[in-house]
């Protein structure tokens, strides 16, 4: 009674009325704090497939360039990946091949094919284009006719000669180097004397992968798992530079590796993944390996 004498009541009834209505809001916040986190792990995702889709794009638009000009409907003879002792066989056939001076043809080509490359192959040589950057070697009788993905490659050239101007040391690993297998949340550097692994490092990053429902925003957690990446990759330049060595090679994700390619001589993209340990001889051995086409 003394309620309703001094207005209390009406009072009371709208203060459950905005409670409600504060709870309300409060489980819209969190529905909407829901799917920024589903949104955030579902971005995530489709980053870690991005290196796996490229290749298969570029597949697809060589099949697209194909249907849409005659001059593509040349393929392949064959195409194979080759590393080991079947790159060996392949090298050594190559170095065993002898012409007159001038019935050999090499050439390192990565945008633009030479002309005399066009003039040698003819229709052919839009196979060359295809699969740049490459190494071609072709004889002037047309009974060798191939192109090689060196994993070094050389500075683009074009000459003829009494044989193949292959260089072993495109292909394979040879002398000292360092090997460095970065992402966002590992690392690991080896010391190599040719194929033999002389010293290791390796270190892990316990990088926030998924934002949890609850918590901080999807901004803050942006934030902080930046922050996390960049600590990692100031750590793997860290111990890139306490090695030194005379020839750097960097490989890992795309998304990373351009912290590196200053300091590098050379930089690829791999997916490896596992162990630190795993992780960098799955690195080394898709690194080493070249594409076989045969024109």
């Amino acid at each position: 009674m003394l309620d309703e004498l001094f207005g209390r009541a009406e009072l009371k009834a709208r203060i459950e009325e905005l409670e409600e209505e504060k709870h309300h809001l409060e489980r819209r916040v969190e529905a909407e704090e829901e799917r920024r986190a589903d949104a955030v792990a579902a971005r995530q995702d489709a980053e870690e497939r991005v290196n796996r889709l490229e290749d298969r794009i570029e597949e697809l638009q060589h099949r697209v360039d194909r249907l849409g000009d005659e001059e593509e409907q040349i393929d392949f003879r064959g195409v194979e990946t080759v590393r080991g002792a079947r790159l060996d066989e392949v090298l050594s056939r190559l170095g065993s091949v002898e012409t007159d001076p001038e019935g050999a043809l090499t050439a390192m080509v990565d945008d633009d094919v030479p002309d005399v490359v066009r003039e040698t192959l003819g229709d052919h040589s839009a196979l060359v284009s295809r699969a740049a950057p490459c190494l071609v070697c072709t004889d002037d009788a047309g009974l060798v006719s191939v192109a090689l993905t060196p994993p070094l490659a050389p500075d683009p050239f074009c000459e003829w000669g009494d044989g193949f101007e292959v260089d072993e040391s495109w292909f394979r690993p040879t002398g000292s180097f360092g090997f460095a297998l970065v992402r966002s949340d590992l690392f690991a550097f080896g010391a190599y004397d040719g194929s033999d692994l002389q010293s290791a490092e390796t270190f892990e990053t316990d990088v926030m992968n998924n934002h949890s429902k609850g918590g901080f925003s999807q901004a803050r957690f942006e934030r902080r798992r930046d922050q996390q990446v960049d600590d990692h990759l100031d750590k793997a330049e860290e111990v890139i530079a306490d090695h030194d060595a005379d020839t750097l090679i960097v490989v890992g994700e795309r998304t990373v590796l351009s912290r590196f390619r200053k300091t590098a001589d050379h930089t690829a993209t791999v997916d490896a993944s596992g162990d630190p340990e795993a992780a960098l001889e799955d690195a080394f051995r898709a690194f080493w390996t070249t594409r076989l086409y045969r024109i």
